[in-house]
């Protein structure tokens, strides 16, 4: 059974400015790095757009399993059902988050240090300067 390990990350140069997803996919021994501009918007909105981002890519590469690690607690205890999804603007997102998790057969969510996350950070960090241009 494929599984993949997604570390995700979302920045944003203001809050709400030019936001910027990042992923790192470790799957089969093979790590990809992912980085997308996602135009203006909030923080928050980034880091879902940044496991939107590592989810999808683990999906495409035939994953059956996750483990998502990020340093949003917000984003993570959404998912978990822990905290309501107030603000509107997070809302589709995070139901479309829930749906690509909703396809693996067994999904795990982990929150880890930012000094963990550093990669999929960089990423993010660089796909929201490209955001800005």
């Amino acid at each position: 059974m494929p599984s993949a390990l997604v570390y995700f990350d979302g920045a944003c140069l203001g809050n709400p400015g030019p936001m910027g997803a990042g992923a790192v996919v470790e799957m089969d021994g093979a790590r990809k790095e992912l980085s997308r501009p996602l135009g203006r918007g909030t923080n928050n909105q980034a880091e879902y757009g940044g496991l939107i981002l590592g989810l999808t890519e683990a999906l495409e590469q035939g994953a059956d399993e996750v483990t998502v690690r990020g340093d949003s607690q917000l984003i993570l205890r959404q998912l978990e059902g822990r905290y309501r999804v107030k603000a509107p603007g997070l809302k589709a997102l995070h139901d479309e988050a829930g749906g690509l998790l909703g396809r693996f057969r067994k999904a795990r969510l982990e929150w880890i240090p930012r000094a963990e996350n550093a990669d999929a950070d960089r990423l993010a960090g660089m796909a929201a300067s490209t955001a800005q241009r």
